[in-house]
């Protein structure tokens, strides 16, 4: 009996080991691979991702002004389901200008990257990553971002109705503040983070910057960006990016950290989404969300939706990635068009099936 006892604590210490090195071989797939995506980017490994995966920039429908800013009303109703159908800590991808903060600050991603195939999609993100950096809480963004002087009594509390009334009834500032505000934003692209900025590319951000000193909350004249900021979920609730500080908060630290990318891509086109999907699989991440506008509206017209669906099955996904769309005449997934402007959500992997089964 005591030869058998000895020999049954002998043999722990052994299976401890065993049972150690297995778990060491289960967390790279789980556990471990969902933080190897760094903390921040250097200054040169974010314009290096930028500059990497950027195509040529292309052409867009209707790509005047108002495509400065969104015009979906209702972006904030699918939030609810939005967070409780993913977790937090994964990557966030989406087109277009503002209205993916919002779903940012909802979702709490470790990175997030931005496509357009508009070039001048890149100078807004570039703007607004200077002004978020420059600005210390919401009501010094507006300030800045809109070239106001910021009204006395606002505070951390202030609802985003109470910050831009506010704001509304501030006076304009001239010509000096704009062009100030115009300087530091620049320095703060070109100096202080050296990014390899085109002189066309500075030419589009002061264009952007100026459009939205002279026209203020009218950029687009409806929904302004008061609207915009101001709106509410399906439960009444204001959530936009500038609801609160939290919200603030959580993105002027991911762009400090170099980890909102811009990309000029087309959703169909050879390079954009597959160059990002090879850098994400690189670092262990996975796609928790995929906002995509009304953009396959136009995949469709222009016969590449199904380069774009081959595009999407590189990215690293998993049973909760979303697709977040907002469309005229479409809801709840492919080719099923109703009445109406409506935003929805749908599981990325069963959307694309059709196209991974393609040979």
């Amino acid at each position: 009996m005591k030869d058998e006892a000895m020999r049954k604590i002998a043999i722990w210490p052994v299976a401890a080991v065993i049972l150690a090195t297995a778990a060491l071989w289960v967390i790279p797939s789980t556990v471990a691979r969902a933080w190897t995506l760094p903390d921040r980017l250097t200054d040169q490994e974010f314009w290096k991702l930028v500059t990497d995966s950027s195509e040529p920039g292309g052409y867009f429908r209707n790509t005047d002004i108002t495509n400065l800013t969104s015009n979906e009303m209702l972006y904030e109703h699918v939030l609810t389901d939005l967070v409780k159908r993913t977790a937090p800590g994964g990557v966030y991808l989406g087109v277009g200008p503002e209205q993916n903060y919002t779903y940012m600050a909802a979702l709490k991603p470790r990175m997030a990257i931005i496509f357009d195939v508009r070039r001048g999609n890149l100078d807004i993100q570039l703007m607004y990553k200077a002004i978020f950096e420059l600005s210390k809480d919401r009501a010094d963004f507006i300030s800045i971002l809109f070239s106001k002087p910021r009204p006395v009594g606002l505070s951390g509390s202030s609802s985003a109705r109470q910050l831009f009334g506010a704001f509304a009834k501030s006076p304009a500032s001239n010509e000096v503040v704009f062009r100030k505000n115009l300087a530091a934003i620049d320095d703060r692209l070109t100096k202080t983070h050296a990014f390899g900025l085109l002189r066309r590319d500075l030419a589009g951000i002061e264009e952007i910057y100026r459009t939205f000193y002279e026209l203020g909350y009218a950029v687009r004249p409806s929904p302004t960006y008061a609207d915009l900021m101001t709106a509410s979920d399906e439960h009444g609730d204001e959530r936009s990016y500038l609801a609160t500080e939290e919200n603030y908060a959580f993105l002027k630290d991911l762009e400090s950290r170099n980890l909102v990318v811009p990309v000029v891509g087309d959703f169909g086109g050879p390079t954009a989404i597959r160059a990002i999907a090879k850098y994400l699989r690189g670092n262990g991440a996975t796609v928790t969300a995929f906002y995509l506008s009304n953009v396959e509206q136009y995949l469709y017209q222009d016969r590449k939706w199904n380069a774009f669906c081959r595009n999407v099955a590189t990215l690293p996904l998993d049973n909760s990635s979303t697709f977040i769309r907002s469309q005229s005449g479409v809801a709840g997934g492919f080719g099923r068009f109703v009445s109406g402007f409506v935003s929805s959500l749908s599981q990325i992997t069963s959307d694309i099936k059709a196209c991974t089964r393609e040979k």
